[in-house]
């Protein structure tokens, strides 16, 4: 009989480092296995964060590495926030944050109160409305730019279908009134289904007895609905909303891929500006402070948005 792994790697072992092992605590051991995954979250992340508060301050550009950057002080952060462009910008960000939050959680709380009632043919069903989010964006954006085409693209003719238009009277990613609206669909299509698996947990986590002294009570299903199954699919819905509105305010690839920011600057996000700034204007001290304030607001937001989180969770 072979003898376990942990015995063999003890025997293996050279005396001196095993009396030294001995004499270690549980707390330095774990120490030990802890520390270079430590050493690799500070080398990858916390050093380029810094880096990038101290490029924040100067006047750096990456296309001249032969002339020394110049400390500027606060000059990058005040041309921001008072950029009338960038705040065009936060605009549309905001309103793309709005609607694929808000569609994408009525939509798959919907579909999860569906699929919970285990009618015939839910899990095939389930199976067909997650396949969009196993798709890569760059996938889905060339998938859906085809769609879009106003002479053969197949959403054209479907509109045409139910409003008797012309499919090529309208062009949703060249028009300045739809391009914003064509990337909202294709998110709300393609994330949809993940909001949809977190409220089906939610869903599937109620004890079935709540349920049951509901109908004791002659609560009606309407009532039960509101005052069992919402509440308690709450946590998660906001959880959904957390995890999607973070996604969504760095949304890039899929952007980059149906408008390009166009037409002109309508669909232009804040990440696809930042990029403009740092890799195409190669103003990277501006785009250093960009990417900083970005980072401060999404990190504040999330902050005061978990603590809400936890107060509905210790209801």
């Amino acid at each position: 009989m072979t003898d376990p792994i942990a015995t063999r790697a003890a025997k293996a072992t050279p005396p001196r480092v095993a009396r030294q092992i001995k004499g270690l605590s549980d707390r330095a051991i774990a120490w030990i296995f802890v520390a270079p995954t430590i050493f690799l979250l500070l080398a990858i992340n916390i050093f380029p964060l810094i880096w990038t508060i101290q490029l924040s301050f100067t006047n750096y550009k990456a296309n001249r590495l032969n002339r020394e950057p110049e400390f500027i002080g606060l000059r990058n952060y005040e041309r921001i926030l008072t950029d009338s462009d960038i705040w065009l910008n936060m605009q549309a960000t905001a309103h793309f944050l709005f609607w694929t939050i808000a569609l994408q959680v009525l939509i798959g709380f919907a579909l999860a109160w569906l699929i919970h009632r285990n009618f015939k043919g839910s899990n095939f069903w389930t199976t067909v409305i997650v396949l969009p989010m196993m798709l890569s964006p760059a996938v889905v954006g060339n998938f859906w730019k085809f769609l879009y085409q106003p002479q053969i693209g197949l959403f054209n003719y479907i509109v045409t279908f139910f409003t008797r238009a012309e499919p090529s009277s309208f062009e949703m990613l060249g028009s300045v009134q739809l391009a914003p609206w064509s990337i909202v669909i294709v998110d709300t299509w393609m994330w949809t289904p993940f909001v949809m698996l977190i409220c089906l947990a939610g869903l599937r986590s109620i004890p079935d007895y709540i349920y049951e002294a509901a109908e004791i009570d002659r609560a009606s299903k309407l009532r039960q609905f509101f005052t069992i199954t919402v509440p308690m699919v709450l946590p998660f819905l906001m959880l959904a909303v957390l995890f999607r509105g973070i996604e969504n305010f760095k949304m890039f690839d899929l952007v980059v891929q149906l408008t390009g920011g166009g037409p002109g600057s309508t669909t232009e996000l804040t990440s696809i500006n930042l990029k403009r700034e740092a890799f195409e204007k190669w103003r990277t001290g501006y785009a250093s402070a960009y990417a900083i304030i970005l980072f401060v607001t999404v990190f504040g937001l999330a902050s005061i948005y978990v603590k809400a989180l936890n107060k509905v969770k210790e209801r």
